[in-house]
């Protein structure tokens, strides 16, 4: 369920207004500072209209990663906006990036072309992840998406996959813990989703 935090957010994001929420959820200018004091609640009827004007359900890809194909973002050709946008079905309460996967070695868990939605920041020490998929960026610049076993040291790790030789020895500079798994069907099914609207929109 939306909270005013998540609105918050949504707004400064944005750019966009109060009033302008108001209008899409098709009440009362009134009614959106009443949510704000605590006065009022969501209604259920509201979550979807809010979500859509602030684009609450709205994660930015930001590359690609690797599972088995070696992502160096040097030579990847990726804008700093990164790659587009990806739509979840539900808001997202935090900072979250996306990547696309690519290459098999985590396979049958992660497809080529499924997207990993992570938190933006890392929010746990590299001890937490022991045993653990999620994304690692290394001092390198490579990505990978891979499960996190302990390394000789506690700077180290080793990165292991379901199909591939285990990548011993490396330090992570940033780990993003994954907080959702969208599989390449459910992406293209939900694109196909957003370009009817958007084309029923646009006319």
């Amino acid at each position: 369920m939306l909270d005013v935090k998540m609105i918050e957010r949504g707004l400064k994001k944005t750019g966009k207004s109060k009033g302008g929420m108001a209008a899409a959820m098709g009440v009362r200018p009134g009614a959106v500072s009443e949510i704000f004091s605590g006065i009022r609640l969501i209604k259920a009827s509201e979550v979807e209209p809010i979500m859509e004007y602030l684009r609450l359900n709205w994660v930015p890809v930001m590359g690609r990663v690797g599972a088995g194909a070696i992502i160096e973002p040097e030579y990847e050709q990726v804008p700093p906006e990164g790659l587009g946008e990806i739509e979840l079905p539900f808001p997202v309460y935090e900072e979250t990036i996306a990547f696309e996967v690519m290459g098999d070695s985590m396979l049958p868990k992660h497809e080529n072309g499924d997207i990993i939605v992570v938190y933006k920041d890392q929010r746990h020490p590299i001890s937490s992840f022991y045993g653990e998929e999620a994304v690692v960026r290394l001092k390198t610049g490579e990505r990978y998406l891979k499960t996190i076993e302990k390394g000789k040291s506690p700077t180290v790790v080793n990165l292991v996959s379901f199909n591939a030789k285990a990548i011993n020895g490396v330090k992570p500079e940033w780990i993003g813990e994954i907080f959702v798994t969208l599989p390449r069907g459910q992406i293209n099914r939900m694109r196909a989703k957003a370009a009817k609207r958007a084309k029923k929109g646009g006319r």
